[in-house]
């Protein structure tokens, strides 16, 4: 790559511009996370109620995020409800690549391999994920990764007060980023960094008050309402089987339908080799390495031993594990370009192909299948007021503006109490002792043990199926939407009038 000093100097800054373009393609295939409409449903009661909430004036931390809702607010405060989306998602795009962009710098002198590592991550599923699928990790990875350049790198000691603040309220669990540089720093130094240790313990504390005060309990309540909902009575054995099975897909950035997957493990592997490889060799970047390393391992093992397994627990986990490979290739003298070729042919082209395969589908089943579904009730029932109980809670009250009962009780905590006190009959409870106007359910009632119930007092108002969404105009694109179909089948179901049990 033949440039002269001042474009290798500007090549960092084209290479923030080209790995946001290589996200265009991915942002035409509208696949959003459909989380990341719960945090928005959150936003837009926020904006009508005053209230951080999902249903009206009822104050429930039904977000994950605090900090990305306000955020969200802003955005929808300014363009609109209909019209911010497009705008936060290339917004969580660039606040990625600026963390991906203060990470270059850490591990680089040159400008060239600057540039290139900005590119080279930036295209990696785990990085796209971030980017576009709407969720609070383009914002998290960001704040993270300026602690780290600016409060680490160059020593501003007021960084590592004010952003462990920001990132706690970005994400609580993003204390385990917190714990580790916290512990690797100390072993690093033989001596606590005390300045870092009031920045968390202020970040904690704020936190904790901020939702005792707000909300009247310590833990956020989807922390609560999935430890309710997922609580099963597992031996030791049971737990390590389950962790066998699935850390094989979760460690990695494929994910296939078998126990042990073996593109993992040899990648995983080579992670390993490379990190190795690297801090063998006398850097002070070596303390960035090992930081981000031993997280993105400490991170994975604790969530998958807690049997968590949404994909996007494990987004940053996967990329900081897959530093050490890039370092490692771009760093080669003599070998670059052989082992460039490599990581595109045998890696990146691949697994980009299967990220778009997968966003395509993906973006069709959310999109285009349950969006409608929401735009469907939002025409048929003009009452705001009434209840629609369902699961999951995203696109489909998003679009439809129902008040909402989800199944899991991420966004109605009566959920949770009827779980902890009948589990095995906790959804016909729900619906005698709620009366929703509507339940919209995976399952065919009146095929359910309470068929009788729901014969009597719910009538079918539609069926809505997967099926009827897997054409297209395009034969390339049918193809794939039927090779990966995305999407569950829901039967829509509706009081009849005069119904009091």
């Amino acid at each position: 790559m033949n440039m002269s000093k001042d474009q290798i100097k500007l090549f960092p800054v084209l290479s923030i511009i080209i790995a946001i373009a290589a996200k265009v393609p991915f942002f035409l295939t509208r696949h959003i996370q459909e989380d990341a409409f719960i945090t928005w449903r959150v936003a837009h009661n926020l904006l009508n109620y005053g209230v951080i909430g999902f249903n009206g004036t009822e104050r429930i931390s039904a977000s994950t995020s605090y900090l990305y809702v306000g955020v969200s607010s802003l955005f929808m405060f300014f363009l609109g409800k209909e019209n911010f989306i497009e705008a936060l998602l290339v917004g969580n795009t660039i606040l990625f690549t600026l963390g991906t962009y203060f990470l270059s710098k850490i591990l680089f002198r040159s400008y060239l391999y600057q540039g290139l590592f900005v590119i080279l991550i930036g295209i990696l599923p785990p990085a796209i994920r971030t980017s576009i699928l709407g969720m609070e990790y383009g914002l998290l990875f960001f704040l993270e990764m300026s602690l780290l350049y600016f409060g680490f790198f160059h020593g501003k000691k007021w960084v590592k007060i004010l952003l462990p603040l920001f990132i706690i309220f970005t994400r609580l669990d993003a204390v385990i980023f917190l714990a580790v540089l916290g512990f690797t720093d100390m072993i690093w130094r033989r001596r606590p960094d005390w300045i870092l240790l009031l920045g968390g313990a202020i970040a904690l504390g704020s936190y904790f008050a901020f939702n005792f005060f707000y909300f009247g309990e310590w833990v956020n309540n989807t922390i609560i309402a999935k430890y309710t909902a997922y609580q099963r009575d597992f031996t030791v054995w049971q737990l390590l089987d389950m962790f066998a099975k699935n850390s094989g897909n979760f460690w990695g950035m494929l994910k296939l339908p078998v126990p042990i997957n073996p593109f993992t493990v040899l990648v995983l592997l080579f992670e390993l080799f490379c990190f190795i490889y690297l801090v063998n060799i006398k850097n002070s970047r070596n303390f960035f390495i090992g930081v981000l390393f031993l997280f993105g391992w400490i991170k994975q093992a604790l969530f998958l031993s807690q049997r968590s397994y949404f994909d996007w627990y494990y987004w940053i986990p996967q990329l900081v594990l897959f530093v050490p490979v890039l370092v490692f290739i771009l760093e080669q003298q003599k070998r670059k370009y052989f082992w460039l070729s490599l990581l595109f042919i045998f890696y990146l082209l691949p697994m980009i192909g299967f990220q778009l395969v997968h966003s395509i589908s993906t973006g069709n089943g959310e999109w285009n299948y349950r969006r409608k579904i929401g735009l469907f009730l939002d025409r048929y029932e003009k009452n705001k007021n009434e209840w629609i109980f369902l699961e999951p809670a995203g696109y489909i009250p998003y679009f439809s503006g129902l008040k909402t009962i989800d199944e899991v009780g991420l966004v109605d905590k009566g959920v949770q109490k009827e779980m902890r006190e009948d589990r095995e009959h906790y959804f016909i409870n729900i619906v005698k002792n709620r009366k929703p106007k509507y339940i919209l359910s995976y399952r065919d009632l009146y095929q359910d043990r309470d068929r009788v119930f729901y014969k009597q007092n719910y009538r079918l108002v539609r069926k809505f199926r997967i099926e009827n969404h897997l054409h297209s105009d395009s034969a390339i694109l049918e193809k794939i939407y039927r090779l990966k179909p995305s999407g569950t089948d829901y039967n829509l179901y509706q009081i009849k009038k005069n119904k009091k049990f």
